[in-house]
């Protein structure tokens, strides 16, 4: 019987590459101009043609090739970047896989002009599937100039799976964003046939963001950047984030790591957890990061792509870029403040430090005797006098008539109240102890109150999510809380699945309250839970905390903390339909304001509303 297993041939083994390396236009564009920028070049031109399938001509100014190396570059893993596997944890270059042209040259129609600035003369070199049609020397520029045309010409299933002009020219502006914006150092042209797309000039990043998202340069476009930048022994870390009030659905969300643009959704999730508490839970922050770390710590070959990146550092480098944008928003103070209406409050004077600070002084009548009625003791406030009674001297005799109005004193300046006429239906206010108090509670769920801009709406209980949320994730940080033992306890069972997360965050759940008693490995007593719960949802409760665990990274801390923090204060807070009394509201008011985040609930739920007097006003006028 013969051998089966036999060698592909390269021409084969080429376009089984191209698979992966290739997959669209956008991944030839990639490809070429990574290979311009390990080149040296200073500047590049871009030139597409229908999307890509009919023309993709990148042309540099680096250093070129010689023809050797010409001829060389498009060999199967040939490449000038790496010579040992040692040099793949020290890369300091954008390819290193020697895939790129191989893979191109089998799918497409190719030409290459090179040149040194040492030698007289180029290069020219022209293939197609793998097959050189042609190599002659060529008078040329210094540098390459690729022209790659008619895409997988030879492979008619990859070129009719191909989508829309527009589609494929989105996927090449995405990865020509993600070269350009990392760097500005370098000029860019870009041309759709005879039109110019772009022109960049060299800059810094700033305005290479600015210049390239031309259509959104505005006054607030500007406006909305704010500035990061931490160095550690592990990582540094500059760029720019969006201020929260930016927050949109399709942000702009770039991370960029030793000059090449990565997706990290572990990093991402460090950044949205510093904006979690202010913005809405459907947004997302722009942002532009840019990380600078040991090439040593990082591993960039896992996929093809090379934007899937293994950190060494990974949970340490999270640590400090979620602070650092923290820190961010919080310098730059972001989160807007409210104005009470100050009107009819009392005012506290302030300490003067030159003052000297006498004791409270105080005085008695020793001669006073409460059981003797002598008005020589102590002195009375004379009552004024007013005869009253000549106001209403014959106005039992007068008869007013609705159609006459009544006479006022010219000196008051006050003009005549016309009866209004105001349907019963309209008038639907419920008629409770509060409706005379500084606060009003509408349909049990929202509390108004004046300030000094308008009105101010509260909703009750996303305002009692925030302040209990705040009071948990204190208790969890200084592993102190109060607990409330149980008259009869309570029985938890787990699972299989559950009894490992229940085991990983025990002790945080203790240090709020909760006082478990093991019975076997999967049944616990609950003889305390914490002071802020009702008993008769501890289960419920206790169930939605280990659910919630499953979908969260245990071994960070602060992620932990504000989950069991969040999934408590949901479950504990006052409901809507809850009767609050003023003092109730007030209590709850203040405490609102006392907390970390007054607008937002921490999953970014909108805590309150101000309608200002102007639009108070507006709704009634004609």
């Amino acid at each position: 019987m013969s051998d089966i297993i036999h060698l592909l041939p390269d021409s084969v083994a080429n376009q089984i590459a191209a698979g992966e390396v290739i997959q669209r236009p956008a991944s030839v564009l990639k490809e070429l101009v990574e290979n311009s920028l390990d080149a040296g070049a200073t500047s590049i031109k871009i030139i597409i043609k229908d999307a890509g399938r009919t023309l993709i001509q990148i042309i540099d100014n680096g250093k070129g090739m010689s023809e050797t190396d010409a001829r060389m570059s498009f060999e199967r893993h040939a490449t000038s970047k790496i010579k040992t596997a040692d040099d793949l944890f020290s890369l300091n270059t954008m390819g290193f896989r020697g895939e790129a042209l191989a893979s191109i040259a089998a799918v497409a129609q190719v030409e290459l002009k090179t040149r040194r600035k040492d030698d007289e003369l180029g290069v020219y070199i022209e293939i197609a599937g793998t097959k050189v049609l042609k190599q002659e020397p060529t008078h040329c520029d210094i540098g390459t100039n690729f022209t790659i045309k008619n895409l997988f010409f030879n492979i008619p299933a990859r070129r009719r799976f191909l989508k829309t002009d527009a589609t494929e020219k989105n996927h090449i502006l995405t990865e020509f964003y993600r070269i350009a914006l990392v760097n500005p150092n370098i000029e860019f042209q870009f041309f759709d046939g005879d039109d110019e797309i772009f022109n960049l000039s060299s800059s810094n990043h700033r305005v290479r963001i600015s210049n390239i998202f031309g259509k959104l340069k505005s006054k607030a476009w500007q406006q909305q950047w704010l500035t990061i930048e931490t160095s550690t022994s592990i990582i540094s870390i500059y760029g720019y984030i969006g201020k929260p009030e930016f927050a949109q659905k399709n942000a702009f969300q770039y991370f960029f790591v030793n000059g090449r643009y990565m997706r990290h959704p572990f990093f991402h999730k460090a950044v949205t957890v510093a904006y979690n508490q202010l913005i809405q839970s459907s947004d997302s922050p722009n942002y532009f990061i840019y990380l600078e770390v040991d090439p040593q710590t990082i591993d960039v070959n896992i996929h093809p792509t090379k934007t899937e990146i293994k950190f060494e550092n990974e949970h340490a480098i999270w640590a400090i870029l979620s602070s650092a944008v923290k820190e961010a928003l919080g310098k730059f103070n972001i989160v807007p403040s409210i104005d009470f209406d100050q009107t009819d409050s009392i005012t506290m004077p302030t300490l003067n430090s030159n003052s000297n600070i006498e004791p409270p002084k105080h005085s008695f009548n020793p001669s006073y005797n409460p059981f003797k009625t002598n008005t020589n003791s102590y002195q009375h406030t004379q009552r004024v006098t007013t005869d009253w009674e000549k106001l209403y001297q014959d106005f039992d005799n007068q008869e007013i008539k609705k159609s006459d109005s009544p006479s006022f004193d010219s000196s008051l300046n006050i003009s005549p109240i016309t009866e209004l006429d105001i349907p019963n239906s309209l008038i639907d206010i419920e008629q409770n102890e509060n409706m005379v108090n500084s606060h009003l509670q509408f349909k049990r769920q929202y509390i108004l109150t004046s300030i000094k801009s308008g009105l101010l709406i509260i909703d009750q209980n996303k305002a009692h999510i925030r302040i209990l949320f705040d009071q948990f994730i204190i208790q969890l940080n200084n592993q102190r809380g109060n607990s409330q033992q149980l008259l009869f306890p309570e029985e938890l069972i787990l699972g299989e699945e559950e009894l490992s997360i229940f085991g990983t965050i025990k002790d945080e759940l203790c240090s709020i309250g909760f006082d478990f008693e093991m019975v076997n490995p999967k049944r616990y007593l609950i003889k305390g839970i914490p002071a802020q719960l009702n008993a008769n949802n501890v289960l419920r409760i206790l169930d939605d905390l280990i659910s919630k665990a499953t979908t969260i990274n245990l071994d960070i801390k602060t992620e932990l903390y504000e989950t069991i923090a969040l999934t408590m204060a949901k479950n504990t807070a006052i409901k809507n339909g809850q009767n609050l009394t003023n003092i109730e509201m007030t209590d709850l008011i203040d405490k609102l304001f006392a907390s970390s985040n007054c607008n937002y609930t921490p999953d970014g739920n909108l805590i309150m509303s101000i309608y200002t007097q102007e639009e108070i006003e507006k709704k009634f006028v004609k």
